[in-house]
């Protein structure tokens, strides 16, 4: 079987989360840098990543790296790198992003068509043809600038991998599957114990919670781009991905995983959303207000994102409702909290300070991730 290095992006502030998850599906990091984590796979690792990693963004494979502070260099560095390997004569290729930071060269655009061009001058040579009808498979490019060192990967997955296929409706702020994914995972949270989403909107950290609690697959019910590499991983691999998927899957697990939100509307999409993940029987899902919030069990957690104020009108509103989650929340009897927010005085009008404090960037917005951490649960006998 052919061996890859492979990249998986993830949200800035989440490597440690993704990276062991990798190393979970049995495969060697040999590289973790802002946002992304670099290693070691073969044609099946390539498919299970794709179909099993709930945190990362896509899966890359690593075509090349070279050094380039001049357009001339990143024309000569793409055109040495080994294109007839992956692309076929009639493949469509193109650098779908191109991303530079603290590099000489800056301009996505102008880095996208030098690297094009060199891309079709090595293939030119090497299938002897003067012109490319690229009506065949898609092979899309990505490129990063580190401190010019060019980071060249051939996109396999296609639509980024936080797009499971359950959201098919969503609300004003939805937060990213892959992100939700990765906050729950920072928390000791486990399907056995109760979860609440006072602010679930359309659903995602109870639809997360419920996957990660059935051991449902993020990627079992969407297509890759890959899929239609035959040359590079054979089809059978995702055949087989997809059936250890399903015999991964677990819907008779007890759960206790609840979703509220104020707006009718929300909840009524929240349980559509849920019904597309396949994990409808395990949310309870509720119109309620944050300060109806209760529990009879102990232990439980608060996973949430709450309204930050993007807009002028709702910042006003924000005091009063911090004050009333921290209420809330104090009623609760050795819960757990952890809440993601770009508003900077939430600890202030939660009335405690945040056990921890996280820094992480939901797309281009700076937000914190507060976690306030409750008792542990006495062991179980047994």
């Amino acid at each position: 079987m052919r061996k890859f290095e492979l990249i998986a992006p993830c949200h800035f502030g989440m490597e440690a989360v993704l990276k062991k998850e990798i190393i979970d599906l049995g495969y060697d990091v040999t590289e973790v840098s802002d946002g992304r984590v670099t290693f070691f796979g073969d044609e099946e690792a390539l498919v299970r990543a794709n179909v099993f990693l709930r945190t990362a963004e896509r899966i890359l494979i690593k075509i090349g790296r070279f050094h380039a502070e001049t357009y001339e260099e990143l024309f000569q560095g793409t055109k040495a790198l080994p294109w007839e390997e992956y692309i076929p004569k009639d493949g469509k290729f193109w650098v779908a992003k191109a991303g530079s930071v603290k590099s000489k060269l800056f301009s996505p655009s102008d880095i996208q068509s030098i690297m094009k061009k060199a891309m079709v001058e090595r293939l030119k040579e090497k299938y002897h043809i003067e012109w490319f009808k690229e009506d065949g498979e898609s092979f899309p490019v990505r490129v990063f600038l580190m401190k010019d060192e060019v980071t060249v990967g051939l996109d396999t997955t296609g639509e980024s991998l936080h797009k499971r296929g359950y959201r098919k409706l969503t609300s004003k702020a939805p937060i990213a599957e892959n992100l939700a994914a990765s906050l729950i995972m920072l928390t000791p949270w486990h399907g056995d114990r109760v979860l609440v989403d006072p602010f679930c909107g359309s659903g995602t950290f109870p639809i997360e919670a419920a996957m990660m609690a059935a051991n449902i697959a993020p990627g079992m019910n969407r297509s890759f781009t890959a899929e239609k590499w035959g040359h590079i991983v054979e089809k059978s691999n995702w055949y087989d991905a997809i059936d250890e998927a399903r015999e991964m899957m677990d819907l008779s697990v007890e759960t206790d995983i609840q979703g509220f939100d104020i707006d009718d509307s929300m909840v009524a999409i929240a349980r559509q959303n849920a019904k597309m993940a396949g994990v409808d029987k395990l949310i309870h899902f509720q119109r309620r207000s944050v300060a109806e919030l209760s529990h009879p069990k102990k232990y439980g957690f608060i996973i949430t994102n709450p309204p930050y104020g993007e807009r002028l009108e709702e910042k006003t509103a924000l005091p009063a409702l911090y004050k009333t989650i921290g209420e809330r929340y104090r009623n609760l009897d050795s819960w757990s909290m952890y809440l993601i927010t770009a508003y900077e005085q939430a600890e202030e009008y939660i009335g405690r300070k945040a056990d921890k404090n996280r820094k992480i960037y939901n797309g281009m917005m700076k937000t914190y991730y507060y976690q306030f951490m409750g008792p542990k649960p006495p062991k179980k006998n047994g």
